[in-house]
């Protein structure tokens, strides 16, 4: 793919996560994202054969941006495993607080929605939860190594959990429009993980 070709593509698929994460994915039409996006309108089925294929392809590259962001956050130079743990969950924190607590996550944002019109849209959210919930369970792994966290189950439950935890706390922050739920999500991690 040409670097022009691959600019217009994750053009489109940047305005489009900015889009759905406040409208979601079945209020916004393709003109509305091909207009954020300064791209002519024919262009997009020249990039993508269908809406459904579009959703798998914005969810893939949301999760390959996030899981960068995150592979970042707890690989931080100077601090401990449990230090690096709780700077992702208040990364999470913070970015979930974002506009009257609706945040921009789009697996918060699209996660019923879409599970229930698109099998790939769901495979892909899967695929993505999934890696983050592998890379928290690595990291809960590392903790217990260095023993700068200490945890009641295993390192694969306590990151299932706590993913859990997360999402929950989202959806309600979005409902509230409030960050209370976050907050006590924020305690509760501190507790769960002993650091």
């Amino acid at each position: 793919m040409s670097a022009v070709r691959g600019d217009t593509r994750r053009s489109i698929l940047d305005a489009a996560q900015q889009i759905m994460s406040r409208k979601g994915f079945s209020a916004v039409g393709i003109n509305e994202v091909l207009t954020a996006a300064g791209v002519p309108k024919g262009s997009f089925y020249h990039f993508f054969g269908s809406k459904d294929a579009f959703g798998e392809a914005m969810m893939r590259a949301y999760f390959a941006d996030y899981l960068a962001d995150m592979d970042r956050i707890l690989a931080a130079p100077g601090q401990t495993t449990a230090e690096r743990l709780m700077a992702y969950w208040q990364n999470w924190h913070d970015n979930q607080s974002l506009d009257a607590c609706q945040g921009k996550c789009l697996a918060v944002k699209l996660g019923a929605e879409v599970s229930d019109l698109s099998e790939t849209m769901r495979l892909a959210l899967k695929e993505g939860t999934t890696a983050i919930i592998n890379r928290l369970e690595r990291a809960i792994t590392t903790g217990l190594d260095d023993g700068t966290i200490n945890i009641d189950g295993t390192p694969r439950d306590t990151a299932e959990v706590l993913y859990d935890m997360w999402l929950g706390a989202s959806v309600r922050a979005k409902i509230h429009r409030d960050t209370s739920p976050l907050d006590t999500t924020m305690t509760t991690t501190r507790r769960l993980l002993h650091p």
